[in-house]
């Protein structure tokens, strides 16, 4: 069955130049891009999307790298799209990511880890309605 996710490329892939070579292994792995918008969000916006990890230490890092340059927001389609996107991104840590992943190749820490790809459909139709209220859910 078709599904949809959403993607950000975040600033610290975006800043490295990164943004052609990360597109390239989405579109390789048989995604359809149905929206992309660059983007730079504001602290509100990021603490908002990331609303879900407040309290956790790391959330004002995270708040502040995402806030900290432009990202790419994706809308991305294919069959298992959700795993799919999991696999390509590789774990959070790219110390621990597998090799060939996009975070083992791009990313320099957990925080600053090159992508963020929703992790279950209920996340996804969140997060596609956060960026792109105007597209629905396959």
């Amino acid at each position: 069955m078709l599904e949809r996710t959403l993607s950000i490329i975040k600033p610290d892939a975006v800043a490295a130049g990164h943004v052609g070579d990360i597109l390239t292994r989405i579109e390789r792995a048989g995604f359809k891009i149905l929206a992309v918008r660059m983007r730079h969000l504001r602290l509100n916006e990021a603490e908002s999307f990331y609303g879900v990890h407040r309290g956790q230490p790391f959330f004002e890092k995270l708040c502040r790298m995402m806030t900290s340059g432009p990202c790419l927001t994706l809308v991305l389609e294919r069959e298992d799209a959700i795993a799919t996107l999991r696999g390509l991104m590789g774990t959070t840590d790219p110390t621990t990511a597998a090799a060939g992943t996009i975070r083992k190749d791009f990313a320099t820490s957990t925080v600053a880890n090159a992508i963020h790809g929703s992790d279950a459909p209920e996340t996804a139709r969140f997060e596609i309605g956060f960026f792109f209220p105007a597209i629905g859910l396959a």
